[in-house]
Formats: C-alpha cells, sequence, structure tokens
C-alpha cells in the first residue's frame, strides 16, 4: 500500500487507515484481529482510535493484538482525546484534562507513545493557547510524536495551526481528522483550503458516507447494518434523502462501467482528492475491511471523476471559500 507523507511533517502513513470505532461494542477481539490481519497484509501501517471508543475498550483492544501480530515500531497508532460523556459538557480541552486522558490511553494502548495524538473536538470554553500548550507537553516529554486536531472548523484550524507556526520550538499541527465523502464535502469550503494553505494532512473519516455509499441502502434498510441500529439509525439517516440517492446512483453508475464496486468507486474519489493523506474505513466484518483494501488497485478515470464532482458538488454561497451564490 502506498506510504504518504501526513502534511508536511516527515511521518508517513498508509493512505488508507484502519478506523476502530465499533472495536470493543460491536467488534469482538477475534474479529478485530482478522481486521488487522488484512489490514496489515495489505500493507496498511495507520490504525486509528479514541479514548472514548468503547469507553477506553478499543484502545485496550488494540494492544491486546499489537505486539502478536506486529512489532509496536511497524505500526504508526493515532488516537483522540477531549470527548466527555457529560451533560453539561461534550468537550473538554483543558490542559489537565487532556494530559490525564493521555496518560489513561498510553495505558490501555500498552504503549510508551503514541504516533499521532489528536484533540478530539475544539472547545469554546478552553482557551485555544492552553489546548495547544498540551499539545507541546505531549511531544517534549515523549509522549506523543506527533500532533493534530479533530473535528475543528475553518478558522479554529487556521488559528490552531497558526499559533504554532508563529513560534519557534512549538509542535506543528501534523493533521485535521474531519469527515469528508461524496456525500459530505462542506469541508471543501474553508477547512480543506487552510490545511492546504498551512501544510495540515487531512484523515478523512467516514469515507464511504456512514456506509451509504457501499449501495446497501438503495434498496430498503438490511436489518443487520448502522441503518437498523437503535444507536447507528441517527448516524446514517442524514444521507438517505434524495440528494444521497442521486450521488449513489452516480457512484453505481460509474462502479458498473469500471467492472467495480460502488465502495472502491466512493474510497478512490476520497483518498485521491487533493490534501488527503490517508482515508480512515472502519469495518464491521474482515470481510467488509478486505473488500475496502482492495481499492489500491483503482484509480479512476478523470471522466468518471469529473462527473463524480459535478454530482456531488456542494453550493459554495458567499463568504465560503469560492463562493458562486449569494
Amino acid at each position: 500500500m502506498e506510504q504518504r507523507h501526513l502534511g508536511r511533517t516527515g511521518l508517513r502513513v498508509s493512505r488508507i487507515g484502519l478506523g476502530t470505532m465499533t472495536w470493543g461494542r460491536d467488534t469482538d477481539e477475534h474479529e478485530a484481529a482478522e481486521q488487522l490481519k488484512e489490514f496489515l497484509d495489505a500493507g496498511g501501517t495507520l490504525v486509528d482510535t479514541a479514548d472514548v471508543y468503547a469507553d477506553g475498550g478499543a484502545e485496550y483492544l488494540l494492544s491486546r493484538l499489537v505486539e502478536d501480530l506486529v512489532p509496536r515500531s511497524e505500526l504508526v497508532i493515532a488516537t483522540k482525546a477531549g470527548s466527555v460523556p457529560h451533560a453539561d459538557r461534550r468537550f473538554d480541552a483543558s490542559r489537565g484534562h487532556l494530559l490525564a486522558a493521555l496518560d489513561a490511553s498510553l495505558q490501555r494502548l500498552g504503549t510508551d507513545y503514541v504516533d499521532l495524538w489528536q484533540v478530539h473536538a475544539y472547545d469554546p470554553a478552553t482557551p485555544t493557547e492552553e489546548t495547544l500548550h498540551a499539545l507541546d507537553l505531549a511531544v517534549s516529554s515523549g509522549r506523543a510524536r506527533y500532533v493534530g486536531v479533530s473535528n475543528f472548523s475553518g478558522w479554529q484550524l487556521a488559528k490552531a495551526a497558526t499559533l504554532q507556526r508563529a513560534v519557534p520550538g512549538r509542535t506543528p499541527v501534523a493533521a485535521t481528522q474531519m469527515e469528508y465523502s461524496l456525500l459530505q464535502r462542506n469541508i471543501e469550503r474553508e477547512v480543506l483550503p487552510a490545511a492546504l494553505d498551512l501544510g495540515v494532512g487531512l484523515l478523512a473519516s467516514s469515507p464511504l458516507g456512514r456506509g451509504v455509499l457501499t449501495g446497501k441502502y438503495r434498496h430498503g434498510v438490511p436489518q443487520d447494518s448502522r441503518g437498523a441500529s437503535p444507536y447507528l439509525s441517527g448516524f446514517v439517516q442524514p444521507y438517505l434523502d434524495e440528494r444521497g440517492r442521486r450521488i449513489v446512483d452516480a457512484v453505481a453508475t460509474a462502479a458498473d462501467g469500471l467492472a467495480s464496486s460502488p465502495l472502491k468507486v466512493a474510497l478512490a474519489w476520497v483518498r485521491d482528492r487533493p490534501g488527503v493523506a490517508a482515508a480512515l474505513v472502519g469495518a464491521r466484518t474482515s470481510a467488509q475491511l478486505r473488500a475496502a483494501l482492495s481499492v489500491e488497485a483503482l484509480t479512476l478515470p478523470e471522466e468518471i471523476r469529473g462527473a463524480l464532482d459535478d454530482v456531488s458538488a456542494p453550493v459554495h454561497r458567499y463568504p465560503d471559500q469560492d463562493w458562486s451564490e449569494l
């Protein structure tokens, strides 16, 4: 699998990353082991997790598998901190919380360091400078090799990255993790231009439109799908509208013309967009992951890429980047 630099850093990551949001909850240890084996056999290196995935269970499960399947040094482990399960506060990016969360993550992961540590979301209740100081301390103490952010808007990303670049010795923001797919291109308004300008690599989550771009929902909601899950149906529902159907139909048509699958067409589109360092794929089964990893052999022809660009194009209204409508 092709390896790419993460933004303007020396860290190289596989251009398809393995997401672990379901590990420890919907994916048990046996299935997780099969997924990790498939991923490693395909040449994958980047595994993304978070301290809130299965309340820490995903990190713990990963730690149980790493040394048995692959040396720690050959894996790029990325985790996140900052989400909190409090009714009155969704995110806590204070220095105290972040550093305590990092220590807890390292203990669950069974490692002395993570390759990439990310702030899970912007916290308006904490000064940005305080949050960034926690990132600097994580790197200077050896607990993290690189740092990034996740779910930051364009101005939030630009502020964080610029502050880190303004002072010599501060740790640059290496990555931003955002949802990005043919069904969700809103980051092209401000976030992606900011990332490209500042040399921040994009980790694209949900590149298959939360599973909708595989085509599995074209004729209803399968009983074993996320759309039928009592706690994930709301995650899928926003993309089951008329616009979503048009885009999915276009992807299916392109797949037929290429003798490929909608999954591979949609994933290849995201993987090769400007600024994308890696597309993160989470799978319920190893068979699903194997199908996604086979995208490595597919490069979309320009004509098909252009057609998909057109059918999924977001409307940019003033004052969005490159706005065309008032």
